[in-house]
């Protein structure tokens, strides 16, 4: 999807298609209400002929209009201009563009609605652009034929500013938001390939491949003789029961001053999660390959980071196995000692993803950290808690946790705090280990992030639970390539090059 900004006469503009924002039962405003004069009052014409129904998403589409240059006029409604929210806006965007892909258009001019919803800026507004046109044009085709493919699909979006002097601001957002939408479809890409393709070699494969593309990235692929001189004996337990090697994947971006301390992102790569010896049920379980999310999102980020030359040094980290039965694998009651020292009876060989993360996160120590992030599809409990909207986020840092949050509510990515109260920690006591990897069916997510706290009291840190958030399931299942948009927005901000 190639993404640009005009201005000038937008009557005289030649384009396939003309996309022009409309509020339902209102009088034209902005570019809709200039197109109307130019063409004599025929658009409000056939507007007011009442085809939208005033809810937002909804398309019209008109042919030939007089003294307009387009060859076709795509009305989209963002329904009532008072009850327009960043949500209904974000909704009626990816309307258009699946209306869009399904015309014989192939390119297509969008302008703006004068009246943005509240909250919302031009910066905001175009980078959802940029990024909701690739999200709407983005299919999977890596093991299938694609016999529903548009026959011409979008793949140029022109975006048309009333001035010049919004060009600053959104030349801003195009840069951003066509990184980002790189680094999501990364993501994406990553998360809905099958386990026997995205093995942890592969997804080692794709790290070193990044290295090659960007100078101020390097790469390094721990084996499993270098995490056992390790001692990170609570991943390798994990890794026990597969065929497929373990990696620890470090990824490192030197963008900001030699002696800056970077922020560091600890990314689950669990590529295939069959629950081990605690097998998980039949159902969906194909879904399990999802697993690798979180190590997926960082690998994204990266890419964003040196696409844009951020001013930081990041560091990316992605403990990466598979969890599947065997006569070797963890059993209920075993007992690993960790990277830390500190010993762990495995009570339910499913709770896998804290047991390769903690030893990540006692790596991360090495690093002399700023910040640590770690990101995971962890606990189906978060996704009974929050839902497929919002990721859980755990923090003992107040101020950290609300940067995370200011970050997601301005990336469109939106995260919730959940507690993360010493009261929770005597769940995972156990007699037999010096914690549990399970504390009970109470708060299942919350004493998941227990555990990991357990590993971090070194340095400011931060847990993301996207198990509610990473893929969908159903008709439209598929890997989200969420929280990219999050994390992405937190390194802008926090190098002070993001747009506010």
């Amino acid at each position: 999807m190639n993404c640009t900004l005009l201005t000038g006469d937008l009557a005289n503009h030649a384009t396939p298609c003309l996309v022009l924002g409309v509020f339902a039962q209102e009088p034209l405003t902005g570019a809709a209400a200039a197109m109307d004069r130019a063409s004599s009052g025929q658009l409000a014409a056939l507007w007011q002929k009442g085809d939208l129904s005033g809810d937002a998403g909804r398309t019209l589409l008109l042919y030939a209009l007089p003294g307009v240059a387009a060859e076709r006029i795509l009305l989209i409604d963002f329904g009532k201009s008072a009850e327009c929210t960043r949500a209904k806006y974000r909704k009626t965007l990816t309307a258009a563009i699946a209306a869009l892909q399904q015309l014989h258009a192939g390119a297509a001019v969008l302008a703006l609605p004068e009246q943005l919803p509240e909250g919302l800026d031009l910066y905001a507004a175009v980078r959802d652009v940029v990024t909701l046109a690739a999200a709407g044009t983005y299919r999977y085709t890596r093991t299938k034929t694609d016999k529903k493919a548009p026959k011409m699909p979008l793949t140029a979006l022109a975006l048309w500013l009333a001035a010049d002097a919004e060009m600053r601001s959104a030349e801003l957002a195009l840069t951003h938001g066509t990184a980002l939408a790189a680094g999501t479809q990364l993501a994406k890409e990553l998360g809905n390939l099958p386990g026997n393709i995205c093995t942890p070699t592969y997804l080692a494969e794709q790290a070193l491949a990044l290295a090659e593309q960007f100078a101020a990235l390097t790469v390094d692929v721990l084996d499993a003789a270098a995490m056992a001189e390790l001692g990170m004996n609570a991943l390798l337990s994990v890794a026990r029961g597969s065929r497929q090697p373990p990696k620890l994947i470090v990824l490192n971006y030197r963008g900001g001053a030699a002696d800056a301390k970077p922020v560091v992102l600890v990314g689950k790569g669990l590529t295939f999660d069959a629950g081990g010896i605690s097998l998980k049920p039949a159902n969906e379980m194909d879904e399990m390959k999802y697993d690798m999310s979180g190590g997926a999102s960082v690998l994204g980020v990266m890419q964003v980071a040196c696409a844009l030359q951020l001013p930081l040094n990041l560091i990316g980290v992605v403990p990466s196995s598979e969890n599947l039965p065997d006569g070797d694998a963890n059993k209920p009651g075993d007992v690993v000692t960790s990277m830390s020292g500190q010993t762990i009876e495995v009570l339910n060989t499913d709770a896998e993803g804290r047991l390769i993360l903690c030893d990540a996160l006692t790596y991360c120590q090495r690093f002399d950290p700023e910040v640590v992030i770690d990101v995971a599809t962890l606990t189906g409990a978060c996704v009974i808690a929050l839902g497929k909207h919002a990721t859980g986020l755990f923090s003992p840092d107040d101020a950290l946790a609300a940067e995370l949050l200011a970050a997601g509510d301005r990336a469109g990515d939106r995260a919730w705090r959940m507690p993360l109260w010493e009261d929770y920690q005597q769940q995972i006591d156990t007699n037999f280990a010096d914690m549990a990897n399970v504390g009970g069916r109470e708060g299942g997510a919350i004493t998941a992030a227990c555990f990991l706290a357990r590993f971090t009291k070194t340095y400011r840190w931060a847990h993301l639970d996207i198990a509610g958030v990473a893929w969908l399931s159903g008709k439209e299942k598929g890997s989200t390539g969420r929280p990219v948009g999050l994390l992405t927005q937190f390194l802008l901000n926090h190098c002070a090059n993001g747009a506010g």
